[in-house]
């Protein structure tokens, strides 16, 4: 759907990411408001509603995660659902439609060997201070990409080893991301090393660690040594 809106509407740039936005999103409210009426959501492109908060079951939606790459045509963008429960990321999916693939723990992925040398993914646009220095400290070369689900999966997938972003985030941009992860066997974390937590009354999560398990301490030793 949103590939091929992609591919034929004759739009471009935020004119096409917004339409985008728009069509994913009522897709997935509709049939999220059909099969799972009982349970809470937050959205993106939805209003909040403190109701949610009293809830066990939440589903975390982005309907279009890296707006900006769907616009400029390019595939690094990505569809998130997750849902988390009791706070927890427990279930995901990211669709990568540029890529033809959709990613969740009901087709999991064996992990790749690590790669030499290791290779660390930055935003395309505005790289992270602590980033760039945990790769200048661990050796890895920066891969730039778009939406945070295409670098998530990117170390999901084998193409990089570590995703360390500090630069501000909010719920919906990596909770079906990390429930992924985790399933797939890779560490995931706040930068501190606490765990990420879901469904707060203030959505903004501000940073996040995804990344091989065995890369975790040295990561944090690198943002120690900052």
């Amino acid at each position: 759907m949103l590939l091929i809106l992609q591919q034929t509407s004759g739009l471009s740039g935020k004119e096409l990411g917004a339409e985008g936005d728009r069509v994913a999103n009522d897709f997935l409210m509709g049939m999220l408001r059909m099969r799972r009426r009982d349970d809470a959501i937050l959205c993106e492109e939805e209003k909040d509603s403190p109701a949610r908060l009293s809830a066990s079951r939440v589903w975390i939606i982005d309907p279009l995660d890296g707006t900006r790459e769907y616009g400029e045509g390019r595939s690094d963008w990505a569809v998130h659902v997750g849902l988390a429960v009791n706070g927890e990321a427990s279930l995901g999916a990211v669709a990568l439609p540029g890529l033809g693939t959709t990613l969740s723990p009901l087709t999991p992925m064996l992990l790749q060997p690590a790669n030499r040398p290791l290779k660390m993914l930055v935003s395309r646009t505005r790289p992270a201070a602590e980033a760039v220095a945990v790769a200048e400290y661990m050796g890895a070369e920066l891969l730039p990409m778009g939406s945070a689900g295409a670098k998530a999966m990117a170390v999901v997938r084998g193409e990089a080893d570590i995703y360390l972003h500090t630069g501000g985030q909010y719920e919906w941009d990596n909770c079906a991301p990390v429930a992924v992860a985790a399933a797939a066997g890779l560490h995931v974390s706040r930068v501190d090393g606490s765990p990420l937590r879901y469904n707060n009354a203030d959505p903004y999560l501000p940073d996040l660690l995804i990344c091989r398990k065995e890369l975790a301490a040295p990561a944090f030793e690198a943002l120690a040594a900052r």
